[in-house]
């Protein structure tokens, strides 16, 4: 992860257009000036008989333009705000130039869209936390129609979103190589995204977070319990309990090589018995034997089309390097039973293979339907990020942070999203804040909420935060002497303050914990350089070209073996995909 140093242009401009008006007042006489508030006054009236709502006179301002597909400026378009939590929704249209103007607004989270002819644009999370705050958006307008974009060829307008009745709007058609990959920024961005993705795949629910992974209901006391279930089966060898019995006793106690042998001839004394036919599945999946897994697995649907067995389907299809079957296992798993697991894991296989629109529809209805599951949100705000949604991505993270306080996951997503998005992003520092008060002996804590702080200085940098970040990266390699992004982050803060010695001091640290981090070679190299250590330097900027070629490889034959999804929206041609 690398630290962004930037200006919040925002804030800059709002500051300046503060400085422009307090110099201005000395050029209007009194009887022009008076004349300007006059105006003013009138069209505040006229635009708040055309808007009525709760006036707040230090409030906060939305404002943006319309634009279509071509970047014509939109006249006369409806542009709606809905604030969330209030069911008041304020409307407005756009002057001649395709602006307009939302004044005097509460803080809080909006909804922006905008609407014209049967065109509409996608919604446009904006959060304004500070009083006199303004934001500028801008709003494009798609139509049913509209070819999708060659940079996103998965991404629907919003009339052509998923509505979740009997059957999807979508079909996953085939795979792509993944140059065609929708991706959204900077390759610091890309990257991210597809490192969120397969963390995704890893998030707990609520329930297996506070169950643990073993099984609390199966107790391994040792050997006296397997020599009487050893003892059973030796005296019954035919009988179906004896072998079931020990061979659950070895597949919760993990020992699955074990186990298949007995529960393969339990299955095939009774095949009938759903729990044992379903572990024999589960023990020949842990020990990799994925194969043999989908054979099991597809001899048990014929009989029993049961949505965790699809589930388990499409997570075997997904190991063997058949992502078109695994989801199409998904939805029918989903379709079956629309559970929190089955929402989520349908969710997981789209966005882990780009389809991310699709992907953001799922965990949408999946939120929709389990409001309280913090992991949803998760995988939510992951697929709006890869969306290059990046402001509406940063509040589902924080409210999945709400939802479970205690869990690490959305902090580590949010830190991750912030440290890659072109600027800051809402409600996170103060989430991170909560991260680090919660677990202080939390390395990664520490570090996050080092890096949201740094973010957001100025030129010149206020010291008294630039002390806080030296404190906080310091405390994070205390805590763990391989923390290695908290090494390369302190080498680039003394090498700001130009301590070069110090700086390499640190570098030489991450990359003793860490060889392969190309960045602090080239870090490295250039304090080398400063201090006239030309030699250090050049062999330090070669293992940088060196290691940066070798990961760049690594992850072009990453994103081969990871296809894209080809999807196909109702309406459209279904092209095969070229092989």
């Amino acid at each position: 992860m690398r630290h962004v140093s930037e200006v919040n242009s925002s804030m800059n401009a709002r500051h300046g257009s503060r400085w422009l008006f307090k110099k201005g007042r000395s050029w209007f006489s009194p009887v022009a000036l008076a004349a300007v508030v006059a105006l003013t006054a009138m069209l505040a009236s006229m635009s708040s008989a055309q808007q009525p709502h709760e006036q707040h006179p230090d409030g906060v301002t939305i404002q943006g333009s319309v634009h279509d597909r071509a970047g014509s400026s939109v006249a006369d378009a409806s542009v709606r705000l809905e604030q969330k939590n209030i069911s008041e929704t304020l409307e407005t249209k756009t002057n001649a130039a395709g602006a307009f103007t939302f004044s005097a607004l509460p803080t809080g989270q909006y909804l922006v869209s905008a609407e014209k002819s049967g065109q509409r644009s996608r919604n446009t999370a904006v959060l304004l936390e500070i009083k006199g705050d303004r934001k500028t958006i801008d709003l494009t307008l798609e139509s049913p129609g509209d070819a999708q974009p060659k940079s996103s060829p998965s991404s629907p307008s919003s009339s052509q979103t998923m509505q979740f009745s009997d059957q999807p709007n979508f079909t996953i058609a085939g795979v792509v190589d993944w140059t065609a990959v929708g991706g959204h920024g900077s390759d610091s961005a890309l990257r991210t995204s597809e490192d969120l993705a397969r963390e995704t795949l890893t998030l707990k629910s609520e329930s297996s977070r506070s169950n643990g992974a073993a099984r609390p209901d199966i107790k391994v006391e040792g050997q006296e319990s397997e020599s009487q279930l050893s003892a059973a089966r030796a005296s019954a060898p035919a009988s179906f309990k004896a072998n079931h019995q020990l061979g659950e006793f070895y597949f919760h106690a993990g020992r699955y090589r074990d186990s298949i042998p007995l529960l393969l001839t339990a299955y095939q004394i009774d095949p009938t018995e759903n729990s044992n036919a379903y572990d024999l599945a589960l023990a020949y999946r842990e020990v990799g034997d994925f194969s043999q897994a989908s054979k099991h697995v597809q001899k048990l649907l014929v009989h029993n089309d049961s949505a965790d067995l699809h589930r388990l389907a499409g997570e075997l299809d997904e190991k063997l390097g058949n992502p078109l079957a695994a989801v199409r296992e998904d939805e029918r798993a989903v379709r079956l039973d629309p559970s929190e697991q089955n929402y989520f894991e349908w969710g997981s296989e789209l966005l882990l293979h780009r389809a991310v629109w699709q992907a953001v529809e799922v965990f949408k209805d999946g939120a929709k339907a389990y409001p309280e599951s913090s992991r949803m949100l998760t995988a939510l705000g992951a697929s709006l990020f890869a969306g290059a949604l990046y402001e509406e991505a940063a509040l589902r993270l924080c409210e999945a942070s709400d939802l479970n306080p205690a869990a690490s996951e959305p902090y580590v997503f949010m830190g991750k999203i912030e440290i890659a998005a072109p600027t800051r992003l809402p409600c996170i520092e103060q989430k991170l804040a909560r991260f680090v008060q919660e677990q202080p002996g939390n390395p990664v804590a520490n570090y996050l909420y080092a890096m949201t702080i740094w973010k957001r200085q100025e030129q010149p940098p206020d010291q008294q935060s630039l002390q806080q970040v030296e404190t906080l990266l310091t405390k994070a390699v205390a805590i763990d002497p391989n923390c290695v992004d908290a090494y390369l982050q302190l080498g680039i803060l003394y090498s700001s303050k130009q301590d070069y010695e110090r700086a390499i001091g640190f570098y030489t640290r991450a990359i003793k914990a860490d060889p392969q981090l190309g960045e602090a070679h080239y870090r490295l190299g250039v304090a080398y350089d400063r201090t006239g250590q030309s030699a250090k330097a050049k062999s330090e900027f070669l293992l940088h070209d060196e290691i940066e070629k070798k990961q760049a490889d690594a992850i072009e034959s990453q994103r081969r073996e990871i296809k894209q999804f080809l999807v196909v929206l109702q309406g459209q041609p279904v092209h095969p995909p070229a092989q």
